[in-house]
């Protein structure tokens, strides 16, 4: 195949207009594990509309791994665990479309999926998606095990992952987006500082915002985190390019990236283990000049300053970040 011709399908699928921004959604695995059913699968979908988190783009509610029977039917097709999903996926789906939402499912590249408790779709990738399709799914997480660790929800497993996704920054783009694994906020193992990060690191760097709690029962500093609508803008921007680490000094860090409209989205955050301050010169995100005057919305205080000069700081506690859009003047 010619480099032409790979130009042109990759500029068809981009045209069959999915996945133009990334996907934000629910996804079971962080909360949940193997310990699911279909009752929570419809109270989930009941939840993302009641909550408000629908409204603010939460769409797809995702299935992931043990949903399955352990052995295939008589004729090759995955079967639907009878003792949890004693309804089937396609009544399932019918009911989370009914919400205005979608349905995701899970599978895996291999001859099992990473439980051990149900078929990969190794030999069968045809068949499968077929089936998929016959029970009207929109969205398919696509397992390779054992190629890197899961998401946990500390402070460590976070920052590795965001490291490990930004390596990977020239790469994304509307149709591809980079998955540095599923949100952890409101499953309570790092504080509210910790959580703010991890969502404002996701949202520049373009990331899935699938969320990984569970939503029946979270709480109001979650919910806020959560329906950002301002972080949330920035990690759906139509300009659709990955915010990625443009300045270290030890453990303060600035993130950056363009946005739609001649706009920058930039992160402060303070990784060390006391309050720090971190700053950003115009020349580390991108801005030519050092007498640009800009206007920087603070995304977390929801204020504006009209008349910034040079850089842009702030005083962070431990493990905190401040998060901005800053539009030249």
């Amino acid at each position: 195949m010619t480099e032409e011709e790979k130009n042109m399908i990759r500029r068809n699928l981009l045209s069959n207009g999915l996945g133009l921004t990334p996907p934000m959604g629910w996804n079971s695995w962080n909360h949940f594990h193997c310990d699911i059913e279909e009752k929570l699968i419809r109270e989930t979908a009941d939840a993302m509309v009641s909550t408000g988190l629908a409204a603010v783009g939460y769409e797809y509610i995702n299935i992931d791994d043990c949903w399955g029977e352990l052995n295939r039917d008589s004729e090759g097709n995955m079967v639907p665990k009878a003792s949890t999903f004693p309804s089937g996926i396609k009544a399932l789906a019918d009911y989370v479309h009914s919400k205005g939402l979608k349905l995701g499912i899970y599978s895996d590249a291999g001859s099992q999926t990473c439980s051990k408790t149900m078929p990969g779709s190794l030999g069968h990738e045809e068949q499968d998606a077929k089936t998929f399709a016959s029970w009207e799914i929109d969205y398919l997480k696509y397992d390779n095990c054992e190629t890197d660790g899961d998401i946990e929800d500390n402070w460590n497993s976070m920052t590795s992952l965001a490291d490990q996704n930004d390596k990977w920054s020239s790469y994304a783009a509307p149709g591809a987006w980079n998955d540095p694994d599923m949100l952890e906020i409101g499953n309570r193992g790092m504080g509210s500082d910790e959580y703010r990060s991890h969502f404002s690191i996701w949202a520049i760097a373009k990331a899935p915002l699938l969320i990984g709690c569970d939503l029946r029962s979270m709480d109001n500093q979650t919910y806020q985190i959560l329906t950002n609508k301002e972080v949330i803008a920035v990690n759906q921007d139509k300009h659709g390019v990955q915010g990625k680490k443009v300045k270290k000094e030890g453990d303060l860090e600035v993130w950056a990236g363009p946005l739609s409209g001649g706009r920058v989205a930039v992160v402060l955050w303070n990784r060390s283990s006391s309050k720090a301050r971190v700053t950003a010169n115009w020349g580390d995100i991108g801005l030519n000049s050092s007498t640009l005057v800009v206007k920087a919305r603070d995304l977390w205080a929801h204020s504006t300053n009209y008349s910034i000069k040079g850089h842009i700081s702030a005083d962070l506690e431990s493990h905190a970040c401040n998060m901005y859009v800053l539009t030249p003047q």
